[in-house]
């Protein structure tokens, strides 16, 4: 092989550029103004694939003046058009037939996806093509949004309301579901009518640049969609406080929503957040326990763990306790864990070191603590470092720190109770309030629980479904707003008001007053 001018000594300086050279990095590039581009310091960092450990792509690492480009070529593509000068109709157009693209790139979006952060080929291009429905949704809605006339309390006025798009949205999506929330953010921000800045994350930004793409092909103007990558600063924070700014949707954890707020003071936007979960799955007596063991499978092991809405805290009704847990760790054990680009695999690895260190940590916490490994626990052997076990933990107590921590990967913590009034208790008993699930033959008792469970979203006797006619958003700690569901679109309008004199007559002298 020969490297050019590269050396061995200046060899890890510029590891980037050698291996791309060698055809072993893809380079990708970010989407500004309708342009790809690199950073304007032609700064990049590496994206690893968490199946080999191996770097596979180079992203570009956006400066404070790639990001203001961003913001200022949405903003002149609000302010001049086309896209906020389009009818509702014309929008929803290009909705679908972004739409239609989506649904038959599902598989390439798919795999890039799985590439970057390990997520199952199985999910990801399911995902892919399922978030069509969503642009598809919204693209029916944009001409569905409506003021109204109101009834004033004064003669010879007509008075009505319009609802306006918001202007420059700035959308920042975490690594997992990445498409979804995609979808679910600047979907019924464009059906508005306002233009996106969308920061993918830097862990997995691969398939957000391949979504970008597709927004080209759609025929969506020049603008309208910017696609950004880079950290949180200087990246993240000068896109949130930017002055052109005017809604910020986040989709993250509850430590860099925090800087989200702060920032947003510089520029008065509204602000959305959804900050993942900590989800009581509770499992009452006279449950269908087969469907139960399923669900909890799929809510806490599914995606390897890592989803905002993972069922990750047990709650078993004592005389069904030991029926329930031989099943489910028995499910557990048989699962089968590998490359997640093949059909037979059934869970992945995780997508982070720093998730694998956090893991460990607080199961040996836990462990000191009282609690007992039922299964898991320990990456398996023969598979990359960022493999980890389906993990099972019987805790004694709801007092056990692994209990309201949010791991972000496949482990589930059990807890038993005797009655629906103490499990209500426990399941209230978090800083989190995003999902909960139901299990339960009883419709009453149904009915009653999840009225009295603190979450955003519950599931019935069913668990981790979604739909673009469902809103999604949670309590607390998890956040505040709604994503999904025809409400959304409002989220992204805002009303103005209009008077209109009737009358013929001159206005009254405002210096005589009858």
């Amino acid at each position: 092989i020969v490297f050019d001018h590269f050396s061995l000594v200046n060899l890890r300086e510029n590891k980037q550029k050698v291996l791309a050279k060698m055809g072993r990095l893809e380079n990708f590039k970010m989407l500004i103004d309708g342009e790809w581009v690199l950073s304007s310091d032609n700064k990049t960092f590496e994206s690893s694939n968490p199946t080999t450990g191996e770097s596979w792509c180079t992203i570009p690492e956006a400066s404070t003046t790639d990001v203001n480009s961003a913001v200022e070529a949405a903003h002149k593509a609000f302010i001049d058009g086309p896209w906020s000068k389009m009818t509702p109709t014309e929008r929803g157009e290009h909705l679908r037939k972004l739409a239609d693209i989506l649904a038959s790139k599902s598989e390439e979006l798919g795999k890039i996806e799985t590439i970057d952060t390990g997520k199952m080929l199985k999910e990801t291009k399911w995902q892919a093509k399922y978030i069509s429905q969503f642009f598809n949704f919204f693209a029916g809605c944009a001409d569905k949004v409506s003021g109204q006339t109101l009834p004033i309390d004064k003669p010879d006025l007509f008075v009505f309301t319009n609802r306006e798009p918001l202007g420059v949205v700035a959308a920042i999506v975490p690594w997992n579901s990445q498409l979804f929330l995609v979808a679910v953010k600047i979907g019924p921000a464009l059906a508005a009518g306002n233009t996106i800045v969308l920061k993918a994350s830097e862990h997995a930004s691969a398939a957000m640049l391949a979504f970008g793409k597709c927004v080209e092909e759609a025929g969506i103007p020049p603008g309208v969609v910017n696609i950004i990558t880079g950290h949180g600063d200087p990246c993240g924070k000068e896109l949130t406080s930017h002055p052109k700014v005017a809604r910020i949707s986040f989709t993250g954890g509850p430590t860099s929503a925090r800087h989200v707020i702060k920032n947003s003071a510089e520029n008065f936007a509204e602000v959305s957040l959804e900050l993942g979960g900590k989800s009581p799955f509770i499992v009452f007596d006279d449950a269908d326990i087969e469907n139960a063991v399923n669900c909890s499978i799929a809510g806490i092991f599914g995606a390897t763990g890592q989803s905002c809405v993972a069922g990750s805290r047990l709650y078993l009704q004592e005389n069904i306790a030991d029926e329930f847990l031989s099943l489910i760790v028995k499910q557990a054990k048989n699962i089968k864990i590998g490359d997640p680009l093949l059909d037979e695999t059934q869970m992945g690895p995780l997508c982070t070191q720093g998730q694998l260190e956090n893991i460990k940590t607080e199961l040996a916490f836990a462990v000191e603590e009282g609690a007992t490994l039922l299964c898991g626990g320990k990456s398996p052997e023969g598979l990359g470092e960022l493999f980890f076990e389906p993990t099972i933990v019987d805790c004694p107590s709801q007092k056990l720190k692994i209990v309201d921590t949010e791991l972000f990967g496949p482990v589930l913590s059990v807890i038993k109770f005797k009655t629906e009034e103490e499990v209500i208790s426990l399941a209230n008993d978090t800083k989190h309030g995003l999902a909960a699930g139901i299990f339960s033959k009883s419709n009453s008792r149904c009915l009653r629980v999840s009225k009295a469970v603190h979450a955003g979203i519950v599931w019935v006797n069913t668990y981790r479904v979604v739909s673009p006619i469902a809103e999604f958003g949670g309590f607390k700690n998890s956040g505040y707003g709604r994503e999904s569901g025809f409400q959304a679109i409002y989220d992204y309008t805002r009303p103005k008001t209009v008077w209109m004199n009737m009358s013929d007559e001159p206005a009254a002298n405002p210096f005589v007053m009858k």
